[in-house]
């Protein structure tokens, strides 16, 4: 009696499956490693570290011929058969759906690729163009006779085991435009199957149709049509002991996500090195679209059995078929069989999936889905879900999410239902409020489960600089963004931080803006007190040349006649007497020379004169005009930087080059000699910037 059994389950399950698992669950962003379940793409990019599904289970019922008030059939004196609602037609449709996701598990690989293993176990019961009036007729009280011109219709069920492994990849993340995809590659077990097929199939039952003698009847039955009934092997065995069949497969999922992100630059952050951390832990679309196929492959049940029967024959007492054993008896015994065949493969409910997710604000969303089956109706062997649409309001967070899904489900109209998940629990139904509310509820769904999650978190800052410790390179030190979360440094030690040290590697003072003062005269006076920088002079007259105001070559500073015109041998003043021998070249005048010569400037490394030297070396010309008589060395000299040899060779060329431009300029070439004494004869210590300046010169003295 066990296949007879199986078949009244069929007859009696009421319900017409839903296109979808845990309905509203699965728009939420936090639903895991549940994504792969309507599209493989989920899972990469998400919310987690890792999601690991311990149990969770979804059932889903309805139907297009029977309805009742939930409300009112909770009540004792509620009668299903006279207070339910009846819609029969030619093509009523029944069936049931259930999915158990078991031990199932998703973690990151890298950055742009994830994974995930689940264990499904999984079952589908279709029954389709029943036609409602048979029902009506044979629950006819008025009379125990019926006429069923039931035509075609299918009965098909079928219970798997699934293995699947999902492997996700972003594959574009430019800017305000995202997308990923991704694929699950399923090893199937089959659990178990059965279906029968009806082709013009007619049964007249006449209750006294046949005599047993003394005044006694029983029905018979007359038929017409052909059957086709089929099974797994271990369905026949009578010992009710199951065996796992010889029926297995594969199946794959497809799946692709685009995202679109207006806002990306704000789930960024940037250091000053340029390197960018995303933001893992938040959803980062105004707009996310989803494309799937789903379920696309079989199973193969290599000892299932397949027969097929001409159930033409009239006149068929009732006894005969109540003294059957099972179903295969009667077909077998009172039937003609036409054909048979072991093995048949089943087909999964092969479906298309379309998603459209809108972020209104952080928390709520509101997302459309689309469930189409690419299974026709009616096909012989394989599972079929109903087209669905839902409209899905839902407020989301990382602990909390509830959802409100609105559906029109294929055969059974509009849905209304709810959900939530609260931390590792999750629970709801598609259909709980229209069944509540409504007077002809055809339908009901309802899942729950539990999981352990690692989310992906905020990112840290420990010192609270403002500087993530993922860019932070002192994550533990309050530091500027400007240098990656560090305090700002003091290279040379002056006191001054580097961020406004404008010379971090030299010190300086805070007045120079850390930089050393500079000297751009070359006069040895630094330009923080030097009252000419532009100009040489000496340290004595604040870096500033000695003025002669009256013009007569004598320096003020020695001038004992400023503002009138004298001669250096009367120290500036004017001769009084007439001069009748030659005048004497005085110590003053002397040093006066040399004075003169130590500003003569020339060329870095070179003998030629710079061009600014013309004016000192007019103002020795006068003052050797003065002693037409006197003979003078013009000496060179030079520091100790460099070779010895070269620079004797340029003390030599610098000193030729003085007496060269004294001679060009009206001194007669028998009153000038030079000489080069290269690094020979040192005024100062070599070893200072100072001393080294001060080596580096040109004398004139008076030959004896």
């Amino acid at each position: 009696m066990k296949k007879i059994t199986l078949l009244l389950l069929l007859a009696l399950a009421t319900f017409t499956v839903k296109a979808q698992s845990y309905i509203g669950y699965l728009t939420d962003n936090y639903s895991g490693v549940h994504g792969v379940i309507s599209n493989p793409a989920n899972i990469v990019d998400s919310r987690f570290k890792t999601d690991i599904n311990i149990i969770g289970s979804s059932i889903f019922v309805g139907n297009d011929y029977y309805g009742v008030n939930v409300m009112d059939a909770l009540k004792s004196d509620y009668d299903f058969d006279l207070d339910a609602n009846k819609s029969p037609s030619n093509d009523n449709n029944i069936a049931l759906y259930s999915d158990v996701l078991g031990p199932s598990f998703m973690f990151n690989l890298n950055k742009k690729s994830s994974l995930a293993i689940s264990t499904r176990v999984r079952s589908v019961i279709n029954i389709s163009e029943i036609n409602g009036n048979t029902v009506d007729a044979i629950d006819d009280d008025e009379t125990d006779d019926f006429m069923v011109n039931e035509g075609n219709f299918g009965v098909f069920g079928q219970a798997w085991g699934e293995l699947g492994l999902t492997y996700a990849r972003v594959f574009k993340n430019s800017e305000q435009h995202f997308m990923k995809g991704g694929v699950t590659l399923k090893y199937l077990q089959g659990l178990g199957s059965g279906y029968g097929y009806g082709k013009n199939v007619t049964i007249d039952y006449d209750a006294d149709g046949t005599d047993l003698g003394g005044g006694e009847t029983t029905g018979d039955v007359s038929s017409t049509g052909e059957i086709t009934y089929g099974r797994f092997e271990s369905f026949d065995n009578d010992d009710y002991e199951y065996d796992l069949p010889d029926a297995n497969g594969f199946a794959v999922d497809l799946g692709f996500v685009y995202e679109w992100r207006p806002n990306h630059a704000d789930y960024k952050t940037t250091n000053a090195d340029g390197e960018t951390y995303a933001h893992k832990h938040k959803n980062k679309y105004k707009l996310k679209l989803g494309v799937s196929i789903t379920d696309i492959g079989s199973i193969n049940y290599k000892d299932g059995i397949q027969e097929t029967f001409d159930i033409t024959n009239s006149g068929i007492s009732e006894e005969d078929i109540e003294d059957a054993e099972d179903i295969e008896d009667i077909l077998n015994t009172l039937y003609t069989q036409t054909g048979s065949e072991v093995g048949y493969k089943t087909n999964l409910p092969t479906a298309l999936h379309l998603n459209a997710d809108w972020s209104f604000t952080k928390n709520l969303y509101l997302n459309l889905n689309t469930d189409l089956s690419l299974v026709a109706k009616g096909k012989e062997n394989a599972s079929r879900i109903s087209n669905i649409v839902s409209l899905t309001p839902r407020y989301e967070s990382r602990v909390f999410s509830f959802y409100l899904p609105l559906s029109v489900v294929e055969n059974n109209g509009f849905q209304a239902g709810a959900g939530l998940r609260l931390g590792p629990l999750y629970l709801g139904s598609g259909s709980i409020l229209s069944a509540i509310t409504g007077d002809d509820t055809r339908g009901a769904d309802f899942y729950a489960g539990g999981k352990f999650s690692v989310k992906q978190r905020k990112p840290r800052d420990r010192d609270e600089d403002g500087v993530i410790d993922k860019l932070d390179a002192c994550p533990k030190e309050v530091g500027p963004v400007e240098n990656n979360g560090c305090p700002w440094g003091d290279k040379d030690e002056d006191g001054i931080l580097d961020n406004v040290d404008a010379c971090p590697e030299e010190a300086g003072p805070e007045e120079n803006n850390g930089c050393p003062w500079g000297d751009k005269d070359g006069d040895l006076v630094l330009d923080n007190v030097d009252e000419c920088p532009e100009q040489f002079g000496p340290e004595e007259n604040k870096g500033c040349p000695w003025p002669d105001t009256d013009g007569d070559s004598v320096l003020d500073k020695d001038d004992e006649c400023i503002d009138v015109a004298g001669t250096i041998a009367n120290k500036g003043c004017p001769e009084v007497t007439e001069v009748v021998e030659a005048p004497v070249v005085t110590e003053e005048v002397q040093k006066t020379l040399n004075d003169y010569a130590k500003t003569i400037l020339f060329n870095s490394g070179k003998s030629s004169i710079k061009v600014e030297s013309d004016k000192v070396l007019m103002e020795i010309v006068k003052i050797l005009n003065e002693y037409p008589s006197a003979k003078f060395s013009i000496e060179g000299h030079t520091d100790s930087v460099g070779s010895s040899i070269l620079n004797q060779k340029l003390s030599e060329e610098r000193a030729s080059s003085v007496m060269t431009f004294l001679i060009q300029n009206g001194i007669a070439s028998n009153r000038l000699g030079s000489v080069g004494y290269g690094e020979t004869k040192p005024v100062a210590s070599n070893g200072t910037k100072s001393g080294r300046a001060q080596n580096r010169r040109v004398e004139i003295n008076l030959e004896k």
